[in-house]
Parts: C-alpha cells; structure tokens; sequence
C-alpha cells in the first residue's frame, strides 16, 4: 500500500519522481525534530544558488517547517542549522504547525463547532420571511 501511496500521492511523502531526483542530484543536508528530510543540490549551476528541498515525514503541509529550516530552504541563512545553530530570541515562542482542519483548530466563541452550551439568542434577533 505504501508503494501505490508513493506512485499515485504526493501528499504522503515523496512521490517516485522526487525520490528518483533527490537519489541523483541532492546531497542530505539534515533533519528536523519531526523527522522532516532537507536536500541540496550537488552540483549548482555557476552563478545560481542551489536548488534546496524537503521531504516530509508524513503528510506535506509546510507549515511543518521549523524557522530555521525555513530561512535555510529560502536562502535567508547560508549554512543550514546543523552546521550553524538558529539562535532563538527570548520573546520568540515555540513552533506550531498549522492546526486548521484538526480538532486543535481555533474555535472562536459562538462557533458551532465550539464544545461547550451556547448562550440562548437574546431576542434582538428576527428571522427574515419573505412576502409572500
């Protein structure tokens, strides 16, 4: 199942044609704390920067890339944090995926999907009727 997941998804991790890639033209560069894979490549072209990758442990949703990975992947930091440690800020606060879409989401107050009794309509309220 994991091989018809790899041929026919790309959510799931790396398909067979980034796999195929990587193996030829991408160097390791390290990992992430969730297990996340990051590349770069061998052999840039001269005056181009090279080509850098992730491939994700699970399912690809970017919001899974840590700060230092992500200034690493888009050039920002030259060297990637294995090899120079991103230095944390003390009002920095810790890394959070994107939780839309989990039973972690952000409920705003009123939401139907919010646990908990909703407080009774105050009256203000009156329902539209058409003339009919």
């Amino acid at each position: 199942m994991k091989f018809l997941k790899a041929i026919f998804t790309w959510w799931n991790g790396a398909t067979l044609g980034t796999r195929f890639f990587t193996w030829r033209k991408g160097q390791e560069v390290g990992t992430d704390e969730q297990g996340n894979t990051y590349f770069e490549e061998n052999n840039p072209k001269p005056g181009l920067p090279s080509r850098r990758w992730v491939i994700y442990n699970g399912t690809a949703e970017a919001s899974r890339v840590p700060p230092d990975w992500h200034g690493w992947l888009h050039h920002t930091f030259e060297e990637p944090p294995t090899k120079e440690p991103f230095v944390v800020k003390s009002w920095e606060s810790e890394h959070i995926p994107n939780l839309t879409g989990t039973p972690h989401a952000y409920r705003p107050k009123g939401s139907i999907h919010r646990e908990g009794r909703h407080a009774p309509t105050t009256g203000d309220y009156e329902a539209w009727a058409p003339d009919v």
